[in-house]
């Protein structure tokens, strides 16, 4: 269970932020202030050196120090040029530090506070260094004779308070600008913080955590295939079921479309299709999928596809179908024998027993034309089941007003070996035919269904004497939805013909229409063959 933190995350990266902000803009003051209190300090030691040398190479000077300085020429001129440059102090000493200048006329003729040494061995130095009036940036140079000779050397300050105050003016106007720059970030960071809280929805991160953990044990634990896609098409979740189910392993951010060939599926899959419980098929799978828009404040975020796998119920049904085309069958031949029992039994009661051996002759001479039992079907049908399965679906034709027979070409030596296969192809291309039978036009309603064994194949010929198919249908009548049952009402219904096919093309065959049909005068209904590979026995090869 996580523990909910004292300060939202969005405070925490505020207070990160601002914290970031402030360290860097002091850490970036206090380089700058370094960086110009040494730059400061380097300019006016070279502004010192530089009234130094202007100083040593004054004729009058030198000549004076030179002679003694007897009439204190040099500490009249280096007070004048003192003045004029603003130094704080303009030292003129002999070869032996004494002074021959200086502010303090108190101090002449003593000896420098500072080692003149460097420049009375010819060395230009440029120093911030503590003298008796204070620390000051200092340049010194020595003073040459006419001879070449060092007389001594001149020393010019300029006081350190006044690069301080020149700091401090500076430092106050940067001041300013990181003042501003700490204040604009703190600005941007709140509206980061904002714009954070924003796109999370206002969800903290164990939160966010929290809802992606259980999003996967929803999304890989529901029994149910979930595919999700974005505004755009493309995919943004699927589930391990829904991968098993397509049969494909998508990659996030592929077009949804790639989850499925052309068809129905597809349509739904892309949104070219609403889809509210609509039966599809999926290779062998027969899938049940919604699809749901998801919408929130108006904006379009995709939608949800549920896929439901329906397979095992279908393979159940298909079963029921063949188990109650049997009694189907059963119970009208029950109700028609019932009957003719209670005519012949009447008859015989009321005494008029040459009407009864009439009637039982005209009845001989109907079964002579109706469709045969199972037991009385041609040779060539040699497989037990499919011979119920046929007189069945004869007998069921007969209630609706259509013959159903078998074509004279029928030849099946060998046992089916998967019967349900079998049965759902010849099943529904049957009961499709019976159908168009019975809504067509032409009378007497027929269906004919020839089957031909080849090696362990099976082939299948149906025959209706409809009014074939609609214009326009051609392959159409194999896609999920579609039938050709009820079509001048405007309905759609049913994957019998798809179901076929798919059947048949799982195991190498196929199901197709070879003749649609024609509705002119002595026009014939529509004809559809269909081949079964591998489910005839091993004795229908010999």
């Amino acid at each position: 269970m996580s523990v909910r933190p004292r300060i939202s995350f969005a405070r925490q990266v505020l207070i990160l932020q601002v914290g970031v902000v402030v360290v860097v803009a002091v850490l970036g003051y206090g380089l700058v202030a370094w960086m110009l209190d040494g730059r400061l300090r380097d300019q006016y030691g070279q502004r010192a050196l530089s009234v130094a040398r202007a100083v040593a190479v004054d004729p009058e000077i030198r000549d004076a120090v030179a002679a003694g300085d007897p009439g204190r020429l040099v500490q009249d001129r280096a007070e004048r040029i003192r003045v004029r440059t603003g130094a704080l102090f303009v030292v003129v000493t002999d070869n032996r530090g004494m002074r021959l200048s200086h502010p303090n006329p108190d101090r002449l003729g003593e000896r420098v506070s500072t080692d003149p040494s460097d420049a009375l061995a010819g060395r230009e130095v440029v120093r911030v260094e503590q003298g008796t009036l204070g620390l000051s940036a200092r340049g010194k140079v020595p003073l040459y004779g006419r001879d070449g000779g060092v007389l001594g050397e001149v020393s010019v300050g300029f006081d350190a308070r006044a690069i301080d105050r020149e700091l401090g003016h500076v430092l106050r106007e940067t001041s300013l600008f990181v003042a501003g720059a700490v204040l604009l970030g703190v600005a941007a960071s709140a509206a980061i913080g904002r714009r954070l809280k924003r796109q999370t929805l206002g969800l903290e991160p164990y939160e966010l955590v929290e809802l992606v953990h259980e999003r996967e044990a929803v999304l890989h634990g529901v029994g149910e295939g979930v595919v999700a896609v974005d505004s755009a098409g493309r995919i943004a979740v699927c589930n391990d079921e829904a991968a098993r189910l397509l049969a494909v392993t998508p990659e996030r951010g592929a077009p949804a479309g790639d989850l499925a060939p052309a068809g129905t599926l597809r349509d739904v899959l892309t949104g070219e299709r609403e889809a509210a419980n609509l039966f599809v098929t999926a290779g062998e799978r027969v899938l049940v999928v919604n699809r749901r828009e998801v919408r929130r404040d108006r904006r379009d975020l995709g939608a949800v596809i549920t896929l439901r796998d329906r397979t095992d119920l279908e393979t159940l049904a298909r079963e029921l179908d063949s188990v109650s085309t049997l009694f189907d069958a059963l119970r009208a031949q029950r109700h028609e024998y019932a009957n003719r029992l209670h005519t012949l039994s009447g008859l015989l009661q009321l005494g008029h027993s040459e009407e009864a051996a009439d009637y039982i002759g005209t009845l001989m001479e109907d079964a002579a034309h109706r469709a045969p039992a199972p037991d009385t079907l041609p040779d060539p049908l040699s497989d037990p089941y499919l011979r119920a399965f046929l007189s069945a679906k004869s007998a069921v034709a007969a209630e609706k007003g259509v013959r159903l027979d078998i074509g004279p070409g029928s030849f099946v030596p060998g046992r089916v070996v998967d019967p349900l296969d079998v049965t759902t192809v010849v099943g529904n291309l049957a009961d499709n035919a019976v159908e168009a039978a019975r809504l067509g036009r032409r009378r007497p309603a027929r269906v004919e269904v020839e089957l031909l064994g080849d090696g362990r194949d099976l082939h299948i010929t149906v025959t209706d004497s409809g009014d074939g198919l609609p214009d326009g249908f051609g392959d159409a009548v194999f896609d999920d939805g579609v039938s050709t049952r009820d079509t001048l009402a405007g309905r759609s219904r049913g994957l019998g013909l798809g179901l076929a096919r798919r059947t048949a093309r799982a195991r190498g065959g196929d199901v197709t229409f070879v003749d649609a049909g024609s509705c002119g005068p002595g026009g014939a209904g529509a004809v559809a063959v269909a081949r079964i590979p591998g489910v005839l026995g091993a004795e229908a090869v010999r």
